[in-house]
């Protein structure tokens, strides 16, 4: 069986799927998030996701993203693979903020990417 087909967003069509509705799960480690996240983002470390899968929804697109792409894409591509509607931010939070999109702290603060 040959993999989804995952499809690779650019950071300004991922803001606008999570805009229009879409949830923005951010998969990093637990120091790349607290220094900084795409705001609004929900947040499963990768190494979590098989036993807090149930956390994501199941009636709605998820954008997920991490610090450059390959994660994310990785987790999109099982998430397809469980029936879920999952797309990547291609070049993760690093092009997220590039793009303009604001990175933020737990407390709101501007944030950084690591």
């Amino acid at each position: 069986m040959s993999a989804p087909e995952v499809q690779h967003l650019d950071p300004v069509e991922g803001k606008r799927r999570v805009d229009a509705g879409a949830l923005l799960l951010d998969v990093r480690n637990p120091d790349e998030w607290q220094a900084g996240h795409p705001e609004g983002a929900a947040w499963i470390p990768m190494g979590e996701l098989a036993e807090r899968q149930e956390e994501l929804p199941t009636d709605r697109e998820i954008v997920v993203i991490c610090k450059v792409g390959g994660r994310s894409a990785r987790v999109a591509e099982a998430l397809i693979a469980a029936g879920y509607d999952a797309a990547n931010v291609a070049g993760g939070a690093e092009a997220w903020q590039e793009a303009g999109m604001a990175i933020v702290t737990d407390d709101g603060q501007p944030g950084t990417v690591a």
